[in-house]
């Protein structure tokens, strides 16, 4: 995905149409599409401004709701394996890769050592 046209040449666009240029016009004057001088214009006329909308996004971790039952699954049986937690997850019917798993406990703290030696 490319980044964001700079806002100096959104506002010199918005401010061609809002002095009674066409569209299509301010479009070719400004080398731009002119589906995206009607969205900078709407979105002037929207909010007043004509910055970008925030690019890309948060994604809620799937694991966040079964914390629990995996922190109990972990205390219970301290050598299970990410393929025994897998699996236990799939019996409840929650489908995840191991790499899901894995990122989950790291980010959550949650200690998954099977040697207790080490430190």
């Amino acid at each position: 995905m490319t980044a964001p046209i700079s806002n100096d040449l959104r506002e010199r666009v918005v401010a061609a149409v809002l002095s009674g240029e066409s569209v299509r016009a301010v479009a070719a004057r400004f080398e731009v599409a002119a589906s995206s001088v009607v969205k900078w214009s709407q979105r002037h006329r929207a909010t007043g401004s004509v910055h970008p909308a925030k690019m890309g996004g948060y994604r809620k971790r799937i694991l966040v709701p079964h914390r629990d039952f995996i922190a109990e699954l972990l205390a219970q049986n301290p050598h299970l394996t990410l393929h025994g937690l897998k699996a236990e997850l799939a019996s409840r019917g929650i489908a995840v890769s191991h790499n899901t798993i894995w990122e989950f406990i790291r980010s959550e703290g949650l200690r998954f050592k099977k040697n207790t030696v080490r430190p």
